[in-house]
């Protein structure tokens, strides 16, 4: 059995001032009652929440701020993300941080939430790291895990646990379990997704081991969530399948195709350009039609009038 703590703090993020604080003090409840966590992650964002006039360099002060939570814990931390100003882009951004309050890595998100994030320029590199004698793990970012190739990718680079925190204050939120789910499942791994609450997300964090059985699912309210979890058991579903029957990363390693729909061209992607841009919808915007709808003017029908005047 290879064991590992991992906990993630579901907390109520605030867009209109820092949650830095409020991150260290939970922090410190969280170690104080469950000293045996090795690993500690929180939702994306959680740092200044979802608006981007919080942006700052990496490495900065707020990221210097979360070295000094690793090491005063001697946890990995993954503090959510932020928004990262690079000059003339900004990216959203999670670091790794080992126990030794190194950053060991960023993670740039591949898939921001288009049309609603258009001020965000998307990653191009993937992420995985080694807790050494513990195993590999992989991160992406909330609407990452809607691009299945994101997290395949992670998992043929060897991840073992996919780290995915998320800010979802939508109405799809029960979408994206099933997702987080699937994700699990046809990856043969553990992922941990969670969310934040308040100007952070509606909750709904969701733990899933290699077999798609939930280990835990929070409710909308502020939690603590840490879980013991056995990197074996991901080898094992790889090994003999998952629950002992399919074994879909080798299936797909010994796949008979390539996939053409993943290569830029006229004859794959013909009928997903003619989709339209990717734009924001506009009140009473309708596909297909030209113009403006909100100007549009339908005439009665006259006969349908003296008919109803009748």
């Amino acid at each position: 059995m290879t064991p590992f703590a991992i906990a993630g703090i579901q907390m109520r993020v605030s867009a209109t001032h820092e949650n830095i604080t409020e991150m260290a003090h939970r922090l410190d409840i969280l170690m104080a009652r469950f000293p045996w966590v090795q690993m500690v992650m929180f939702s994306e964002l959680a740092a200044f929440g979802p608006l981007p006039g919080h942006k700052q360099p990496l490495p900065g002060p707020a990221e210097d701020a979360f070295r000094d939570m690793a090491a005063k814990h001697r946890v990995w931390l993954l503090p959510g993300s932020m928004f990262e100003d690079a000059g003339d882009r900004i990216y959203n951004t999670a670091s790794v941080i080992d126990p030794n309050g190194l950053v060991i890595g960023r993670y740039r998100k591949m898939f921001p939430f288009q049309p609603y994030e258009n001020h965000v320029a998307s990653g191009d590199q993937f992420l995985v790291f080694d807790v050494p004698e513990v195993g590999r793990f992989g991160v992406s970012i909330c609407y990452d895990m809607w691009f299945p190739e994101t997290s395949r990718t992670l998992a043929s680079m060897g991840a073992e646990v996919i780290l995915h925190p998320t800010m979802t204050d939508t109405i799809d939120r029960d979408v994206e379990l099933s997702i987080a789910r699937a994700t699990a499942v046809t990856n043969q791994c553990y992922f941990f997704d969670i969310n934040g609450v308040g100007d952070g997300g509606v909750g709904s964090s969701i733990i899933v081991g290699p077999a798609g059985y939930v280990i835990h699912q929070a409710g909308g309210g502020e939690e603590m969530i840490p879980v013991e979890i056995n990197l074996d058991r991901v080898r094992r579903e790889r090994e003999v399948g998952i629950r002992s029957l399919g074994q879909p990363l080798k299936s797909f390693r010994d796949r008979p195709i390539e996939f053409p729909v993943y290569q830029h061209s006229h004859e794959t992607e013909s009928y997903l350009r003619s989709l339209g841009p990717l734009t924001k919808p506009q009140r009473g915007s309708r596909a297909g039609l030209s113009g403006n709808p909100e100007t549009t003017v339908v005439q009665p029908d006259a006969a349908a009038l003296i008919h109803i005047g009748e």
